[in-house]
């Protein structure tokens, strides 16, 4: 299964390196920011492909054809291209995202980035990789010795003010500095291999995180809702950390 998954993504990443270097077009979907390119879609249909072939009886959710179910323990949860807008604009910063969950745990997580050819991977209780090396959260113990990630969704009233005045309150804790990268699936295998002490988002999709999630917590790290509740597929927000500073950050996100 881990071999279909890594086959999957390197495949997908061809696709989407192709249209790289060309002009793409895009539609809005539900949002005008919302974005999806040929790259996308025909990304996504090679992934399907694939998976289909090695188990045509596997359940499918992805972000643009939804939810395919079968009579089965198994779901294959993909991101054809986590951070379409960046791909849209040239902003390097992007990525293919592939989970293979059984009865709604993960089991192996794959993320892609096909322009820096990092290849993050886990599998349940064996670790989690960049480019076959192992890897491991950060050791920052306190906010204050921080490097934080944050992830904003597209609507740009209530839910965009919320984030912001969060990202306040982390600053006046004197953290070293508040990313925004566009890629959730990539914010987390940033603070998995410890280029991040923590991210969070407060409005997301399975697909967004159901591959990274497993590559942080294979990496010691901890992911919770932004209530700090049990992780689950579709809990829709998300707090993820090196652990270490876990709590306090509920703790902010919470006040």
């Amino acid at each position: 299964m881990k071999r279909t998954a890594i086959k999957a993504a390197k495949e997908a990443a061809k696709i989407i390196l192709h249209y790289y270097s060309e002009n793409v077009n895009a539609i809005s979907k539900t949002n005008t920011c919302d974005l999806v390119t040929k790259a996308d879609i025909e990304s996504e249909n090679k992934i399907i492909s694939i998976i289909k072939n090695k188990f045509p009886n596997h359940s499918i959710l992805t972000e643009e054809s939804g939810e395919e179910i079968h009579k089965s323990d198994y779901c294959w949860v993909i991101d054809p291209l986590d951070g379409t807008n960046n791909f849209y604009h040239k902003f390097p910063m992007f990525c293919v995202s592939i989970a293979l969950y059984k009865k709604g745990k993960p089991l192996i997580g794959v993320v892609f980035d096909p322009l820096k050819k990092e290849f993050f991977y886990a599998e349940k209780n064996e670790g989690a990789y960049l480019n076959d090396k192992k890897i491991n959260v950060s050791s920052v113990r306190s906010l204050n010795k921080a490097l934080l990630v944050l992830g904003f969704y597209y609507e740009r009233g209530l839910l965009m003010r919320k984030s912001l005045g969060q990202m306040k309150k982390f600053f006046y804790e004197n953290v070293h500095g508040i990313r925004r990268t566009g890629s959730a699936a990539l914010d987390l295998c940033y603070t998995a291999c410890g280029r991040f002490d923590g991210y969070w988002e407060l409005t997301l999709n399975p697909w967004d995180y159901a591959a990274g999630s497993l590559i942080l917590t294979e990496a010691g790290g901890r992911i919770t809702d932004v209530q700090g509740k049990r992780y689950h597929l579709k809990m829709g927000n998300v707090a993820a950390s090196n652990g270490k500073i876990h709590k306090h950050m509920i703790k902010i996100l919470n006040e």
